[in-house]
């Protein structure tokens, strides 16, 4: 049973009475290697933070650019709901340029970590010390809210971090940002620094945790679990080399997992990714946790079985709650249930015989490496639909020969009436060569003239489904459609001929 947040307090959770999103896609999401936003890009998606319910935006680095300055006071001037921030250095320049911005809350940092002292910076502690609290001092004095950084602080000695905070604090700081700058935590270590620093300190701690091993959002809600009040967050978890906690991701683990409501209408997740993947060039892979294309998609029998009866035997959440949709995938796996259930959606009636065939074809493309879509699904079902119920002639072989300056030349074996026959003709493509075979071998039986030949690829890529829709003709101008799917363009093209003529030939022996 889904606890509340009451519950995992008593259950001796140090949860703050507030957990804040501070999103960074338009500042940490834009330093995505081969990113950059336009300020219209960046507005919006700062409209569409906005109207998910994010608490603060981080809308980028002023001082970095005159672009900056110019898009972070284009989206202030939305007049937003959500917190606008700044990014700056622990620099008056880069204080200053947040100001220019109309901006009222600036994000500073300076690098704490040996590393960053000897390597980055070459500065002493002292030093480093001091240019963090006159930072802090200088935008309080300018009537800003300020958030601290100590920059790589997950490898910054804890003696020597606990010293940067005090002084900060003591300088006004109003949060206390922990980063780990190349994602090195793990969520025990996580629990144990930030418990730590919540026993040290009554300003609220913020946490901004790099995706280095994959642990972003797994140290993110360990954070929150031992009291931080401030999550930073990208969306589809963009950012520096692999990437920030992802959004959408800690937010319904914590309202899935953990039954904590943020109060984000979270319905508009979906289409916030897609968005900004789109504005971003950064695709996501298919199964990114809640907005991947298969976050909510099956193919199992059995797990499309128990989707059927009841969605929470195999989704944590209802694809609704995060604005997608639920897929039922065919393929090798597929079970009966599903193919019924899809058929049924696309109101689509076989009697037994048909639906057996279309579920056999669905097997064997499964079991040659294919995933079948709904397209596909829906073409061969229509065909099988559409095919003569009675079939005189039956194609029993196929050959084809081409290559450089040769004709053509298809070999077609065909059983017309019970009687096999077998012919080679050439033509301007293997198809043409193909139906000029067919021609040959029927001439007897029928005379027929091809009126019209389409053809169209089901789904992209060199193994789609392709789709042939012929109409033909006899001499006494009797017209029949003829459709066919398959893998193969010439034998769905002999298919579709043959559906045709085998319907041409029913309706001459009718009369």
């Amino acid at each position: 049973m889904m606890k509340n947040i009451e519950t995992l307090k008593k259950e001796n959770m140090n949860l703050a009475d507030k957990i804040y999103i501070f999103d960074t896609t338009l500042r940490d999401g834009e330093q995505t290697p081969g990113v950059a936003l336009t300020v219209d890009e960046k507005i919006q998606i700062a409209q569409k933070l906005n109207n998910l319910g994010v608490d603060k935006i981080e809308v980028g680095f002023p001082a970095s650019s005159k672009g900056e300055i110019e898009s972070s006071k284009k989206i202030h001037s939305l007049d937003l709901d959500s917190t606008l921030v700044g990014l700056a250095r622990s620099l008056e320049r880069d204080i200053d340029a947040v100001i220019d911005s109309n901006l009222d809350y600036v994000h500073t940092f300076i690098g704490t970590s040996p590393l960053h002292r000897d390597y980055k910076l070459n500065m002493s502690k002292e030093k480093i010390v001091e240019t963090a609290v006159s930072a802090v001092e200088y935008a309080k004095d300018h009537g800003l809210t300020v958030e601290f950084s100590a920059e790589d602080a997950t490898r910054t000695e804890r003696d020597f971090l606990f010293e940067v905070f005090n002084n900060v604090v003591d300088a006004g700081a109003d949060f206390l940002d922990v980063p780990d700058t190349v994602g090195i935590l793990t969520p025990v270590i996580t629990h144990e620094l930030i418990s730590d620093i919540k026993d040290n300190f009554t300003t609220p701690i913020s946490v901004h945790f790099h995706n280095d091993f994959g642990l972003a959002t797994a140290n993110s809600l360990s954070a929150v679990e031992c009291g931080a009040n401030q999550v930073h967050v990208t969306v589809n978890g963009l950012g520096e080399r692999t990437g920030n906690c992802s959004l959408e991701e800690f937010v319904m683990a914590l309202k899935s997992a953990y039954g904590i409501d943020l109060g984000l209408d979270t319905t508009r997740f979906y289409s916030l990714s897609n968005l900004v993947g789109r504005l971003t060039g950064v695709k996501m892979p298919v199964n990114k946790p809640i907005v991947g294309d298969n976050a909510f998609a099956h193919e199992s029998g059995i797990h499309v079985h128990g989707i059927l009866n009841n969605a929470n035997t195999y989704e944590p959440m209802s694809p609704e709650m995060v604005g997608h949709s639920r897929r039922i995938v065919l393929g090798k796996h597929t079970g009966a249930n599903a193919l019924k259930a899809k058929l049924k959606d696309f109101h689509i009636d076989l009697n037994e015989n048909q639906f057996d065939k279309v579920f056999d074809e669905i097997k064997a493309l499964g079991d040659s490496g294919k995933c079948v879509t709904d397209d596909d699904l829906v073409a061969i079902a229509i065909t099988e639909l559409s095919s003569a119920r009675e079939t005189p002639i039956v194609i029993k072989g196929l050959s084809i020969s081409i290559g450089a300056n040769v004709s053509p030349t298809a070999t077609v074996k065909l059983e017309i009436d019970g009687i096999e026959k077998e012919t080679a003709s050439t033509g301007v493509g293997p198809i043409d060569a193909s139906i000029n075979a067919i021609r040959f071998l029927i001439k007897d039986t029928i005379e027929i003239q091809l009126d019209e030949y389409n053809l169209e690829g089901i789904t992209g890529g060199t193994d789609a489904l392709a789709e042939v829709f012929v109409i033909t003709s006899d001499l006494q101008n009797n017209k029949a459609t003829g459709r066919s799917t398959n893998q193969d363009v010439v034998m769905a093209s002999i298919l579709a001929i043959l559906d045709s003529i085998n319907k041409l030939l029913l309706i001459r022996r009718a009369n």
